[in-house]
């Protein structure tokens, strides 16, 4: 059956006991299904590729008659038709879209291979920026139906309260499309993060100094002696039974847990959740199941054996906690007391690591070297510190210039003394 679609043959045309189609008259391969209860909807039949009559045909719906002009309807149909003679299948993309799973469903799949594959500490982090950020964002959308727009949009958003953390969030949406690519989830390099103008961010750089180490020194060692005052005692508003002498002796796991971020250059968490069973004393290392780049090997310098010596086995963690069966959960309340006491208020305890690692480099063992005692991957992770990297450019330019003085004759600081004492 053939007619001239438009609003009056449609609505002229009456079901029957069985559905049928009235193909246009003009457009071939365009036409209208009636079916027995009475609804009507717009479909195109094709052969999908260059195939002739050998190939299957495909019908597709485009909706019904309700919501599509005769004439939207038509230009629908011209474009899929024309797109099914280039080759393409209108039909099975259709059918793709709808088995593309919405952003929330591949993070669930990403943090379930997370908890799997990285540290504890990690894989709750990437829980955090999942569940605070990017499923409130984009988690209902189909994961190929997200845009470089959609993307920079929630990062502008972010960025209005907290920059670092929107490049964060970047960062971790960019590592969830490169699973679902591995996962056959989106296209090959689909990934709409990629590309997307980051904040600048002014990375925090703070080494203790051979003063402030020496002062740290003294501040542990009254800890877990004579004790530190306690921080509340004699201020306003704290609890009146509290006298104001009193002070905090800190156990020495605790200051142990500092001296042994300090000569191991290790996070925080690889101490806090070290087992005894991974400490070898007698080859001197650490066997490290799990830690931020996967299972590693720390090797132990003589003042890391001698405070793991020092330190008490009451459990099965290294540095105990309240809870036997549990590792400590953190050092915040110890540390900000002990840099208070060492005048160090600015100084976090992940700089603990930053202050080996500077160590390291101004001694002249070279940044893969201090890459490797750190756990680093990547060279680039390293590269921070290349500005305090004495070897081999700082000792180059010392052998120069004292072959060039040599050669000059005397003593330049003499000189630059001499010339600035002299009279205008």
């Amino acid at each position: 059956m053939k007619i001239r679609i438009s609003k009056r043959t449609v609505d002229g045309l009456k079901p029957a006991d069985k559905p049928y189609i009235a193909y246009d008259a003009d457009l071939t391969g365009f036409g209208v299904r009636v079916m027995p209860t009475g609804s009507k909807s717009y479909v195109i039949e094709y052969r999908s590729g260059f195939g002739g009559r050998g190939v299957r045909s495909t019908r597709l719906s485009l909706g019904s008659t309700k919501t599509l002009t005769p004439d939207e309807a038509r230009k629908l149909a011209r474009d899929k038709l024309a797109d099914a003679r280039r080759g393409d299948d209108p039909a099975a993309e259709r059918s793709a879209a709808r088995k593309t799973p919405p952003l929330s469903k591949v993070v669930e799949d990403f943090l379930k291979d997370a908890k799997a594959t990285k540290s504890t500490t990690t894989a709750k982090l990437y829980s955090y920026y999942a569940e605070s950020f990017v499923l409130p964002h984009l988690g209902t959308k189909k994961i190929t139906d997200i845009t470089r727009g959609d993307v920079i949009r929630m990062h502008r958003e972010i960025g209005e309260s907290a920059q670092v953390t929107a490049n964060r969030i970047v960062r971790f949406l960019s590592g969830i499309y490169r699973f679902a690519e591995t996962m056959g989830t989106v296209p090959e390099l689909f990934n709409p993060a990629r590309g997307v103008t980051l904040f600048k961010e002014h990375a925090k750089e703070r080494f203790l100094s051979t003063d402030e180490l020496q002062r740290l020194g003294a501040a542990l060692r009254e800890a877990e002696t004579v004790g530190i005052p306690w921080e509340g005692a004699g201020k306003p508003g704290k609890s009146k039974h509290v006298p104001k002498e009193a002070v905090e002796i800190y156990p020495r796991q605790v200051t142990g847990a500092i001296r042994l971020l300090l000569f191991t250059g290790c996070r925080l968490r690889e101490i806090l959740h070290l087992r005894w069973e991974q400490v070898d004393m007698e080859r001197g290392f650490l066997h490290l199941d799990k830690s931020k780049t996967g299972k590693r090997t720390v090797i132990l310098n003589a003042p890391a054996l001698a405070e793991l010596a020092c330190i008490p086995r009451i459990s099965d963690y290294v540095i105990a906690g309240n809870d036997p069966e549990k590792p400590r959960a953190d050092l915040q309340r110890p540390w900000t007391a002990i840099r208070r006491a060492a005048g160090l208020e600015d100084v976090r305890i992940h700089d603990l690591r930053h202050s080996f690692a500077s160590v390291g480099a101004g001694a002249g063992m070279g940044l893969p070297i201090v890459g490797r005692l750190l756990g680093h991957t990547q060279a680039s992770t390293t590269q921070r510190y290349a500005h305090l990297d004495a070897d081999p450019v700082r000792l180059a330019a010392n052998r120069i210039g004292e072959t060039i003085a040599a050669a000059l004759g005397g003593n330049p600081s003499a000189e630059i003394v001499s010339i600035k004492g002299r009279k205008a």
